[in-house]
């Protein structure tokens, strides 16, 4: 149940199971390996086994913060709008 707190590239993993349904919605486990699908991303939960990664990306330049980022610009617009029509 550990969080990933970076975006990163899983170099050594021990039958890794993530749970991705947080940026994806798909709610089975996903697994990695270093040599098939070795993308991990942050606000992930690995649900089984271990693994080191190197980190790619975190806060605002991980996926997880580009996504809070445009959301967030998204809500900036719509109030920049309310104050011109007021």
């Amino acid at each position: 149940g550990d969080l990933l707190p970076a975006d990163g590239v899983l170099i050594q993993g021990n039958d890794l199971k993530i749970d991705e349904s947080a940026l994806t919605g798909e709610s089975d486990h996903v697994r990695k390996s270093a040599d098939k699908d070795p993308m991990l991303l942050s606000g992930t939960h690995v649900m089984e086994g271990s693994g080191k990664m190197v980190v790619t990306a975190v806060g605002v330049n991980s996926q997880s913060g580009i996504i809070f980022t445009l959301l967030g610009a998204g809500g900036e617009e719509e109030e920049e709008k309310k104050e011109k029509k007021g």
